[in-house]
């Protein structure tokens, strides 16, 4: 009979889905519909118990077996002890125009806009010299990725469009291409600004948090009123414009919105197509612990994303279909080895710059102790390079509980400055957001399944 190990068992994820049961090799991506004795049957060997000669589970090692021989189960990961990660070539980088916002909202990571530091703007010409040190070290790369950010970049538009106009020259002299995105609050996005925008092929993230009272109780001007009602109005006219569809709306929930499927509900009926929802992170006794999400919540939040990919399947299957960032996978040509291993590249392929011209991992590290890397006058220092190469190692095989992770080539190890917030280490992932990427994954697997099989 054939013998199956746990550490064959560590190959494989099977979990249940609205019409059955699914079944993920792990390292080959593969994925394949099985029923339920399947499911029980691994459940079985999975929690040690023994399979008898003769019986319907032994059949179905029979079958494993088969699936085994044919390439499509228990393949063995190529890459583990052996990868090394791509050499630190400049690739994009985040402009933070802006240490400044005309809103409050209580769960900015960057305190309001400031990031824990006095307001600024940047400068056109610290600007510009960060779009010359892109093209100077971004190798044989030719598209390069430029967000401009803050804070909120729109306080700063002047300096932007001069910063696109800039870029633009200056890609000709290299050969290379800049892909220029902003992320805005919308309360100054003005039907000027939208239709410069489109002119210049801009993609734009636009934050909004859903239904009325959600948004208008996080996303605040400083007097404490909600933004709800102007947001709104500046979407929708931007959205009128948008014939690209090189725009997404983006929302945060916390603990006040764990039916966060209704928020999107919302959106749907103003007419917001391409959508995005993310948790908000935040320390438990923090500030705003009254808003943190917390792992008592996990299963309610597990129905959640269930419950939103019903309604995503449902209007796909009416023919009303819409887009939800954390539902975008595709099983047949997924990313790239060192983007599915190293995530983001935070540190070493990606910089954010803030308005006085110095670097750092990524904007959530802006005005953390320790993670300045250099600046634009004196370059990346030797103790930003240490910090860079720390960044560039901290792949999946070196994260142990990523190593021991089904999604580990799908979440790319997490964000690292969630990381560094809740454990002071890089390679300690959060795991309150590992359960929820897993949760999204599962979900975002079935409907790719379903895509298929249509």
């Amino acid at each position: 009979m054939e013998q199956i190990t746990a550490a064959d068992l560590a190959k494989l994820h099977w979990f249940a889905v609205p019409d059955g049961f699914l079944l993920l090799d792990i390292n080959s991506g593969s994925v394949l519909r099985i029923d339920e004795a399947t499911a029980a049957c691994l459940d079985k060997l999975q929690n040690g118990e023994a399979v008898a000669e003769g019986s319907a589970e032994a059949e179905i090692l029979a079958e494993l077996a088969q699936l085994r021989a044919d390439g499509l189960l228990f393949t063995e990961d190529a890459y583990q002890d052996k990868y090394q990660p791509p050499a630190p070539v400049l690739k994009s980088l985040c402009l933070n125009v802006s240490h400044d916002c005309d809103l409050r909202c209580r769960y900015c990571f960057a305190s309001t806009g400031s990031f824990g530091g006095k307001r600024a703007r940047m400068s056109f010409e610290v600007g510009a010299a960060a779009l010359d040190y892109l093209l100077e070290h971004s190798g044989s790369r030719k598209f390069l990725e430029v967000d401009f950010f803050g804070g909120e970049p729109l306080l700063n538009i002047d300096v932007v469009k001069r910063l696109v106009a800039y870029g633009r020259k200056r890609e000709k002299y290299f050969g290379k291409t800049l892909r220029f995105t902003f992320t805005t609050n919308c309360v100054g996005l003005t039907p000027e600004i939208s239709a410069w925008a489109e002119e210049n092929n801009i993609s734009v993230v636009l934050s909004h948090d859903g239904r009325p009272e959600m948004h208008d109780r996080q996303r605040v001007f400083p007097n404490g009123k909600g933004s709800y009602e102007i947001v709104t109005e500046r979407i929708k006219q931007f959205l009128a414009q948008n014939s690209r569809g090189n725009a997404i709306v983006r929302g945060t929930y916390t603990a006040f919105n764990k039916d966060f499927t209704e928020d999107i509900k919302h959106w749907l009926d103003l007419g917001f197509p391409r959508l995005s929802m993310e948790p908000a992170v935040e320390l438990p006794d923090g500030p705003g612990s009254e808003r943190c999400l917390r792992e008592e919540d996990l299963p309610a939040l597990r129905q959640e994303y269930w419950r939103l990919a019903d309604l995503f399947q449902q209007r796909r299957e009416e023919g009303r279909p819409f887009e939800f960032f954390h539902f975008k996978l595709d099983l047949r040509h997924g990313p790239c080895l060192p983007k599915r291993l190293t995530g983001c590249g935070a540190g070493y392929e990606y910089l954010v710059v803030t308005p006085e011209g110095d670097f750092y991992p990524c904007h959530q590290f802006v005005g953390r102790e320790g993670f300045r890397l250099g600046s634009l006058s004196e370059g990346i220092t030797e103790a930003g390079r240490e910090l860079g190469e720390q960044f560039r190692q901290a792949h999946v095989y070196n994260k142990p509980k990523c190593r021991a992770c089904w999604a580990r080539f799908f979440c790319s190890g997490g964000c690292h400055a969630n990381a560094e917030l809740f454990h002071h280490d890089i390679l300690q992932p959060y795991e309150l957001g590992c359960s929820i990427s897993q949760m999204r994954l599962e979900c975002a697997i079935w409907l790719a399944v379903k895509e298929v099989e249509a």
